[in-house]
């Protein structure tokens, strides 16, 4: 494993913009990323506007959740063997069609609760396939003993966006409708389509050869070999999997709360601005030295937070646990993601970011569904409130059997 950068770099995760390219693609993750944000607010609402069913909204995590299974080590093994660039370019393209698909059947009044289904399954099988290559393409923009510093700026670029992206849907939806918020969606990816185009560097194929099968079982024996990454996988994937509420947050809008797509919008925007909070902190520290204990602190805090919000009925206090789980989410994600580019080899960064792509995707996608399954029974008050408790409770649990997590320093060699 590669020492962590040291203190000054990490304090100046910002000065990592200077790279013209990193910049570019900073820059892109903003704008694209907002979009699907927003795409994401629409087609919540459409589906609770269609069908008024918390089970169906739950659907959509569902829906979300196979084409990770299915095509995410699929969109790993391509990011090892072909032109990552190459790749970014043509998944953004598809995803573009898709979002032009979604509007152009919202503006003929053709939409129906299958449409939005298949398109779901389609987005998510694309996004599956090109969010390794993104991911994958880091550590080529940016000297090595900068990474950290890019990841950082990486995460609070996706962290601003989901702020933005679910205000801009809400406020969108009630000033112009659905359709034009699809239509804004589908332009974003301009942004990304040009950013790639107008990199300078051009890093070659990893060139990592054999068929497909072979690939993925050399990237889980990688895995294996590294308990500690398998390990703060899979509490991440544990505690999405109870903690995910977003699907259902129309309902908390319109029935817990009293209010439409504007405190939509809020509830939605309230976890991201908690976590542009989390994110900046996090890119002005240096790397934590137990960055294992740092994420099970925080996924304990994260927990906490949803339960309150399950039992919360005002607005305010509604927004500050939303806010809290998103800042305590943020730290999760950047130690999660910094050690993992740290300890991966440059050949297999593909496969084991579409691995934990897999597992941070994955989570809170079943979990949409866990949700909204579990809110048809209960009501959603009860179900995000029980959610958060469960959250809390797997962590411990999982902090218990696997002690090498809490042990785990930054300057140890992978245990």
């Amino acid at each position: 494993m590669s020492a962590a950068p040291d203190e000054g770099k990490a304090r100046r995760a910002y000065s990592t913009l200077r790279h013209h390219d990193f910049r570019l693609l900073w820059g892109a993750e903003i704008a694209s990323t907002t979009g699907s944000q927003m795409q994401r607010v629409a087609i919540a609402w459409q589906v609770y506007d269609l069908t008024g069913d918390a089970l169906k909204l739950g659907l959509l995590g569902l829906a979300r959740f196979v084409p990770i299974v299915i095509f995410g080590l699929l969109g790993g093994v391509l990011a090892d063997q072909r032109d990552r660039r190459h790749l970014l370019f043509v998944s953004q393209s598809a995803l573009m069609l898709c979002s032009f698909i979604l509007a152009a059947l919202t503006f003929t009044g053709t939409m129906s609760i299958w449409a939005i289904y298949g398109m779901t399954v389609l987005t998510g099988a694309l996004t599956a396939i090109g969010r390794p290559a993104r991911q994958a393409l880091i550590p080529a923009l940016v000297p090595r003993d900068e990474l950290a510093g890019a990841i950082s700026m990486n995460t609070l670029s996706y962290q601003v966006a989901t702020v933005a992206g679910p205000a801009f849907g809400g406020f969108a939806i009630s000033a112009l409708g659905l359709g034009w918020v699809y239509v804004f969606d589908a332009l974003s990816f301009v942004v990304v389509l040009a950013a790639v185009f107008l990199m300078q560097i051009r890093p070659a194929p990893i060139g990592v050869t054999g068929k497909a099968t072979q690939a993925i079982v050399e990237g889980f024996a990688f895995l294996r070999s590294s308990p500690i990454l398998l390990g703060v996988m899979s509490v991440d994937f544990i505690a999405t999997f109870f903690g995910a509420i977003t699907t259902l947050m129309p309902i908390f809008a319109d029935d817990v709360l009293g209010s439409g797509p504007g405190t939509l919008g809020l509830l939605l925007a309230a976890p991201a601005a908690g976590s542009v909070i989390g994110g900046a902190i996090m890119s002005a520290r240096p790397i934590a030295v137990r960055p294992g204990l740092g994420v099970l602190a925080a996924i304990v805090v994260y927990g906490f937070a949803i339960l309150a919000f399950g039992l919360s009925t005002s607005l305010a206090v509604s927004l500050g646990f939303l806010a809290l789980s998103g800042a305590s989410d943020a730290v999760s994600m950047i130690l999660r993601t910094t050690l993992r580019n740290l300890v991966t080899p440059d050949h297999l960064l593909g496969r084991i970011s579409a691995t934990h792509s897999m597992f941070a995707m994955g989570g809170p996608q079943l979990g949409e569904f866990r949700a909204g399954a579990m809110a048809s029974v209960m009501g959603a008050g009860p179900a995000v409130a029980l959610g958060g408790a469960l959250t809390v409770v797997s962590t411990v649990i999982i902090a218990r059997l696997v002690p090498g997590i809490r042990r785990y320093t930054a300057s140890s060699e992978p245990i």
